[in-house]
C-alpha cells in the first residue's frame, strides 16, 4: 500500500492505494497549526479508523502548496507512518515536460493534476481544478505542460462578497433554482455559480481557439468541480480523485527509476 498526500490551501487530503485501488480517503484542515507529533498521531488514528494497518504502508508521496507546514507534516509522517517519503518538486520524475516560460513557478498540485489527467485520458487535454483557486492547465498530445490560467476560486469569491460588504451574509455555495433571483441569498448564489459557469465555458473556448485544438479533452476535479461540471457540456469528465491518482502515478514512476 502507498499513502498519497495532497496539501492544499484549505485541506490536506490523504488517500491510500492498494495496487490500483483507492481503498481509503480522509481529510484534515491545513490552516490549523500542528506539531509533528500531532500530525503523526492524527494520521495514524485516521488510518486505524479506516482499517488500514500503517505497517502495510510501503511509501508516501506528498505534493504541497503550503510550505510553512511541511516540516511538521513530513516529520510526523516519517515518525509515525513510514520514513520512505517522496515530495513532488524540482527533480521529481513526472513524465510531464513543462514548456512554459517559467517552469519553476508551476505549483506541484498542478503538475500532479496534469500527470493524472494525461496518464488516464491522454492529450491534448485541459485540466480544470476547482479548489481554493480555479486553475485551467493545457497539456499537449506529447505530454507537455504548455499553458496555465489561474482565477479566484468559488470560495474566495464568495468570501470576498460577505467579508468586504456590510450587508451581504455568508451563504452556502450551490446553484439556485433560477438565475432570476428575487432575494439576497439566491442572488449571490446565482452570481457565483452562473458566473463560474460562464467563465469556465469562455476559457475552454478560448484555449481551443488559441491552441487550434477543437478536439481538446476537458476534465475537471476539485471539491466544487461537481457543481460546475453538471451544468456544462464542455466538461467531458468530472474526476474527484484525479489529484490522488496523479500522486500515485508519480510515486510509481519514481520507484521504478530507483
Amino acid at each position: 500500500m502507498i499513502l498519497v498526500v495532497d496539501v492544499g490551501n484549505t485541506n490536506i487530503t490523504y488517500g491510500v492505494f492498494d495496487g490500483d485501488e483507492l481503498v481509503s480517503t480522509f481529510r484534515m484542515m491545513s490552516k490549523t497549526p500542528r506539531t509533528s507529533d500531532e500530525y503523526g498521531i492524527m494520521i495514524r488514528e485516521m488510518l486505524k479508523k479506516n482499517d488500514i494497518d500503517r505497517q502495510e504502508i510501503e511509501g508516501i508521496c506528498v505534493a504541497s502548496v503550503v510550505p510553512n507546514i511541511m516540516h511538521s507534516l513530513l516529520s510526523g509522517l516519517s515518525k509515525y507512518v513510514n520514513e520512505s517519503i517522496l515530495t513532488v518538486g524540482a527533480g521529481t520524475k513526472t513524465g510531464i515536460k513543462i514548456i512554459t516560460e517559467a517552469p519553476k513557478e508551476i505549483g506541484p498540485d498542478r503538475i500532479v493534476d496534469a500527470v493524472g489527467a494525461y496518464v488516464k485520458y491522454g492529450g491534448p487535454i485541459l485540466v480544470l481544478d476547482f479548489g481554493t483557486a480555479t486553475t485551467y492547465d493545457y497539456i499537449t498530445e506529447k505530454g507537455e505542460f504548455a499553458a496555465g490560467i489561474t482565477a479566484p476560486g468559488l470560495r474566495i469569491s464568495a468570501k470576498a462578497l460577505w467579508e468586504d460588504t456590510a450587508k451581504l451574509p455568508e451563504i452556502e455555495i450551490k446553484k439556485p433554482k433560477s438565475i432570476m433571483a428575487q432575494e439576497t441569498i439566491s442572488s449571490m448564489q446565482a452570481g457565483l455559480v452562473y458566473g463560474q459557469i460562464g467563465q469556465t465555458e469562455y476559457i475552454i473556448n478560448q484555449v481551443k481557439k488559441e491552441s487550434g485544438r477543437e478536439d481538446l479533452k476537458v476534465v475537471a476535479t476539485g471539491g466544487l468541480g461537481r457543481i460546475i461540471a453538471d451544468e456544462t457540456d464542455m466538461i467531458q469528465v468530472y474526476d474527484p480523485m484525479l489529484t490522488l491518482e496523479g500522486l500515485k502515478f508519480i510515486y510509481e514512476k519514481n520507484r521504478k527509476k530507483s
